[in-house]
């Protein structure tokens, strides 16, 4: 078989090791003979080649998804391909780099094993960030993953890399027949201390126990309406509106009721504390979007209507329906809500306006993200894709956020996608141990708690739900609120510095 083929196998073999599938802790096993077989090529060139190979393989099976949805999109899934490519390409360019401080098979898997973390780390960063598939996650099915609050999902990352380095390198490095037990036993030293390493991990989580507080009454929804027709306008906010407040009143007393991403259209003015939601049943939480002039008309407003923009937000308000605190979104969607490159793909975002029927949104990222308060308490609210990057989650628990509440929309797509985006989330809740709330369209609503366990939750039917649940409101200071992901850097530099000192000893009979 071509080497090329062999290495996207691998790559396939390691996404079928991920989310959301309920084996994904044994990723460590494909990406261990991932890593050996692109180590172990005749060439640097060669070695660069396969794990571009093997990464579009992996990114074409864990995002398969995203087809699906251009398909349905567009009626073009092969644009797919385009990403897994994008994606792939991140990894070769790591590896060519990695084969440069490497010399000797050995050494490249551990350079590789720390710039796979490294990637992982960048692919949260820039207009392009999309840290989807990051190995991190795979820990959640076990205790493991709780070291997430030491040093966030790349800390997850890394105990996954280390294993599969250590793998691989006792593969490699396996000693002949007849050799004295010193050498065996020095081929066998990584794999003793990922062994060690995983039962520091599991100790640690299974040790962990739920946090303890006060208990916020709250009313989630989920709602089942066509994201393209919202987007399209065929479906009226006005319809949308009613529905959610019909299956908001006679709550429980005390009870605060939490909206999705976009509930309320708000066309031509950007939410602001003060302005009154005539008719919302408050107290609540709700994602509130529109669009807003941001030029005035020129002396012809039919020829020169003036530049709009939109924005996607969310808000407290009030019983009566007055806001209270507004948090806009932190990271927008590349290529949904914030199209990069405008000045060169201009006439391409032409055509795909022609084809949906709509102007492509244009959004400003807030890069200061604050909690919302109500009733004297402190909500950390994001929205939708902020649930997959850390940083927001801990921000926002960093300023006092109690509870984080997650408004989202995941009609846009079907699949792997819709709980993977879910999963993710939850390990927001371990790395600032706070519980999660989520109200969302079309995916899954409810809550996890600070072990990032769902506690309560819905994800299918075809009819509007609502879940009343009870969060608790916590404070305290994780170590990864405090350093970040330093600690997970700085072990993927570990890594790769062993690999670029890592000398082949020579074997005897």
């Amino acid at each position: 078989m071509p080497a090329p083929a062999i290495a996207a196998l691998l790559g396939l073999l390691l996404a079928a090791c991920g989310l959301p599938l309920p084996w994904s802790f044994l990723s460590a096993v494909p990406l261990a003979a991932l890593l050996g077989y692109a180590a172990a090529a005749p060439t640097r060139r060669g070695v660069t080649a396969r794990v571009f190979w093997a990464g579009f393989g992996y990114f074409a099976l864990h995002l398969w998804w995203l087809g699906a949805f251009l398909q349905q999109l567009l009626g073009a899934a092969p644009l797919v391909i385009l990403l897994f490519a994008l994606e792939a390409a991140f990894l070769a360019v790591m590896t060519a780099v990695a084969v440069n401080v490497a010399r000797t098979p050995t050494g490249r898997i551990w350079a590789l094993a720390g710039g796979w973390v490294i990637v992982e780390w960048l692919r949260f960063l820039g207009p392009l960030a999309f840290p989807w598939p990051t190995l991190g996650y795979t820990l959640l099915p076990t205790p493991a993953i709780q070291v997430a609050d030491l040093g966030g999902v790349l800390l997850g990352s890394v105990l996954v890399t280390f294993t599969a380095a250590s793998l691989a390198h006792v593969w490699l490095n396996r000693p002949l027949p007849g050799l004295r037990w010193g050498r065996r036993s020095l081929s066998l030293t990584p794999a003793v201390l990922a062994a060690a390493a995983w039962a520091a991990a599991l100790g640690y989580g299974v040790t962990r126990a739920p946090g303890d507080g006060p208990e916020q009454p709250m009313r989630v929804l989920r709602v089942t309406f066509d994201a393209f027709g919202r987007a399209s306008g065929a479906l009226s906010s006005e319809e949308q509106f009613a529905a959610q407040r019909a299956a908001s009143l006679n709550r429980p007393s005390g009870s605060v009721i939490v909206w999705n991403e976009g509930a309320i259209e708000n066309p031509g003015v950007r939410p602001t504390p003060g302005q009154r939601i005539a008719a919302f049943p408050g107290p609540g939480i709700s994602g509130i979007g529109g669009s807003e002039q941001l030029t005035p008309p020129g002396p012809d407003p039919v020829q020169q209507p003036g530049e709009w923009g939109q924005f996607n937000t969310v808000a407290s308000l009030d019983a009566g329906g007055t806001i209270q605190s507004v948090n806009a979104k932190a990271r927008l969607v590349p290529f949904g809500e914030e199209f990069p490159f405008r000045p060169i793909l201009g006439p391409v975002y032409r055509v795909i306006e022609s084809t949906l029927g709509f102007t492509l949104p244009s959004m400003t990222p807030n890069p200061r993200p604050t909690p919302l308060t109500l009733n004297g308490v402190r909500y950390g609210a994001y929205i939708c894709y902020d649930s997959v990057f850390p940083w927001v989650a801990r921000a926002l628990a960093n300023q006092g956020a109690q509870v984080l509440v997650n408004p989202s929309n995941d009609g846009w797509y079907q699949g792997w996608g819709v709980q993977q985006h879910f999963d993710m989330g939850r390990v927001r809740a371990i790395e600032t141990r706070r519980w999660v709330v989520r109200s969302v369209n079309n995916g899954v609503a409810g809550t996890v708690n600070d072990l990032g366990q769902p506690v309560q939750t819905v994800d299918s039917g075809q009819e509007l739900q609502v879940l009343d649940v009870r969060p608790k409101l916590l404070s305290g200071t994780t170590v990864y609120m405090r350093v970040g992901d330093w600690p997970a850097l700085l072990l993927a530099l570990l890594m790769v510095v062993y690999g670029a000192t890592r000398r082949e000893r020579t074997q005897t009979r």
